[in-house]
Order: C-alpha cells, then sequence, then structure tokens
C-alpha cells in the first residue's frame, strides 16, 4: 500500500450532522470524494436532499436525513438510519452547531435561557450524538467534532459560543481516553470560513482588506473555506491518522 492509499476511505460509512449547506456540505462532498458513503443530516429535507444528490453524483451512496441534533429521539433515528442504509457506522463527524440565532452576546448579557440553547447546540448535541454513534460502532471507528478558534482565550462579545467550543475540545480529550482502543475522536478547529452565521453573525460585506487584514490577521492571506475543512477531516478519519487521536487540528491560515 503506497501512502496516499492510506488517505483512501473506500468502503467506509459516515455521518455527517449540520450538512445541508457551508462546512458541513464541504466535509460530506470530501468524504465522498475519498470513497465513503455518507448519510447527511440537518434540519431542512430541501438541504440535505440536494447534498444526497452531490454524493450520488460522486458514484457513493448518499442518504438524506432530516434531523435537529438538540432532540434525542432525533439522533437515535440518526443513527439507527445509517446502520439500517449503509449496514454500520465508521465515521461520525459532530458539524452541526454555531450561534443558535447568528447572534454574538456578551457573558454578562446573556440570559439563562439564551445561554442553554447555546450549550444544548454546541456541546449537549455533541455529546449525546458521539455516545449514539459510539454504541453503534460494532467494528471500532472515528469520531471527529468541529470545534472553533473561538475555544482558547476570551472572546469578547462571543463569550457564551467560545465557551460551549472550549467544552467540545475537553470532551474531545476525554471521549478519545474513554473509547480507546477502537474508536478515534478527535476535533478539526477550524479558523473564519464565511459560511452563512459567520455573515449574519459579524456583518462581513466581503471586503478582504478590512476584515482579513485588518481585523482577523490572517498570515495567508484569506479566509478559509468548506475543503479546506473537509480535507482535514478526511486526514483525521483515513488510516493514515490511525495513531492519532485526541487532538484538536487547528485549520486556520495560521491565526
Amino acid at each position: 500500500m503506497g501512502v496516499l492509499d492510506e488517505f483512501s476511505l473506500a468502503g467506509r460509512r459516515a455521518v455527517v450532522t449540520g450538512a445541508g449547506k457551508g462546512i458541513g456540505r464541504g466535509i460530506a462532498l470530501c468524504l465522498a470524494e475519498a470513497g465513503a458513503d455518507v448519510v447527511v443530516s440537518a434540519r431542512t429535507a430541501a438541504d440535505v436532499d440536494a447534498v444526497a444528490a452531490d454524493i450520488a453524483v460522486l458514484g457513493r451512496t448518499g442518504v438524506a436525513v432530516t434531523a435537529d441534533v438538540t432532540n434525542a429521539d432525533d439522533l437515535a433515528r440518526l443513527a439507527d438510519t445509517a446502520v439500517a442504509e449503509l449496514g454500520g457506522i465508521d465515521l461520525w463527524v459532530n458539524n452541526a452547531g454555531g450561534l443558535p440565532d447568528a447572534t454574538p452576546r456578551y457573558l454578562t448579557k446573556t440570559s439563562p435561557e439564551q445561554f442553554a440553547k447555546q450549550i444544548d447546540l454546541n456541546l449537549t448535541a455533541v455529546w449525546a450524538a458521539s455516545v449514539a454513534a459510539a454504541t453503534r460502532m460494532t467494528d471500532g471507528g472515528s469520531i471527529i467534532n468541529i470545534s472553533s478558534g473561538s475555544a482558547v482565550g476570551p472572546q469578547l462579545k462571543n463569550g457564551p459560543y467560545g465557551a460551549s467550543k472550549a467544552a467540545v475540545n475537553s470532551l474531545t480529550q476525554t471521549l478519545s481516553v474513554e473509547l480507546a482502543p477502537n474508536i478515534r475522536v478527535n476535533a478539526v478547529s477550524p479558523g473564519p470560513v464565511p459560511t452563512e452565521n459567520f455573515v449574519e453573525s459579524t456583518g462581513y460585506t466581503g471586503d478582504r482588506v478590512e476584515m482579513i487584514d485588518k481585523q482577523l490577521r490572517i498570515p495567508l492571506g484569506r479566509l478559509g473555506t468548506d475543503r479546506d475543512i473537509g480535507a482535514a477531516v478526511v486526514f483525521l478519519a483515513s488510516p493514515a491518522a490511525s495513531w492519532v487521536t485526541g487532538q484538536v487540528l487547528l485549520v486556520n491560515g495560521g491565526r
């Protein structure tokens, strides 16, 4: 086997949450290009149907499932559907998350209800989905959580989100020990990627100089793309990363 063969996901069966658009869609398509069959999940049927169709064009099996990751019954149904349709689960990507209403907030100006919604979406759902996936990975597998650069350091006006993602990093590291040696657990921490949620929460207008040079100061000189994150997920899911677990991989242009 050559080294490039070790990056293949041929025959692997994957689930990607929040896969209807943006980073999740990019991850799902990258996994399919690497050879995986993929169950794609999000709350909007039209979105996941379109992604499943794109996966089929790539010659892989794409299965669309509408689900809300904050609903335990939906997560169980998603996992069971993956087993029924693909014959099992080898890879689970917890991508669904973000700001529940696309509104950054100061910690001191966040209501208990708003804080709870942030934790439910970005942390509790990741924990519950990881458990659901692990209990169905009968032949071992890989769980990959999508974290954020906001997990590290102070996050002025984005404290609830940063706290929830910091907890995802901790959860990733602990699960990697609890589920070893059969299941690897890692995270990808994206830098700024102009998703719909990013644009809504930051007011980004496409002004490269203002956003990239003055505010974000990204050494590599550009915002990220969904394929930047998808490629990192392919690596962590592949045999090439068979000795990698408990890690948070920063994909952020050097920021």
